[in-house]
């Protein structure tokens, strides 16, 4: 018969191996969320907000919007316990909509200045500036409708590697 504290060990182990391994699957899916949100949204609407012609900012964003209706990343929040305005999905697309709507119509005899002053509009609008500039996307986004899954799993894989960790902990003044 095995002592008590080898089968404590052992469990500890298994515990912890299968926590790493669900934090790694869950680090590996965020990563490829992310990347997967560059290619075919956040890249786009930088390259919008940096586009020189109205011409390739309305090509750039129409791709961006492509991609964000092909995920449906039309209506909702990001957020998990409440809603705050940074993170309603539903007000980002509509921008974005209107942003496009307004390239558009965009007569094609306009001044220069008027080129010049829907670019900046548009780059406004795009991007949030501060210490860095980055795009305006509402928060996780990248993982939207699945921000729930994402985090019950991260939360799961640290509960499992930190229960292991601690009956390891406990367990190895016994070898």
């Amino acid at each position: 018969m095995r002592p008590k504290g080898s089968m404590m060990r052992k469990m500890g182990w298994k515990l912890l191996w299968l926590g790493i391994v669900v934090l790694v699957a869950w680090g590996g899916l965020r990563i490829y969320y992310e990347v997967s949100y560059t290619i075919c949204c956040g890249g786009r609407l930088k390259r919008a907000a940096d586009a020189n012609t109205v011409p390739i900012a309305l090509q750039e964003l129409t791709a961006a919007l492509t991609g964000i209706e092909a995920r449906s990343w039309t209506i909702g929040y990001t957020s998990l316990l409440w809603r705050t305005p940074s993170e309603d999905v539903g007000f980002w697309y509509r921008n974005l909509v209107a942003s496009k709507v307004e390239l558009s119509t965009l007569s094609a005899n306009a001044s220069s200045l008027e080129r010049s002053n829907m670019l900046m509009k548009l780059r406004e609008t795009l991007l949030d500036t501060g210490q860095t500039v980055s795009v305006t996307t509402p928060y996780g986004v990248a993982v939207y409708p699945n921000n729930w899954a994402f985090c019950l799993a991260g939360l799961f894989g640290s509960l499992l590697a930190g229960v292991g960790a601690l009956l390891l902990e406990r367990t190895k003044d016994e070898f």
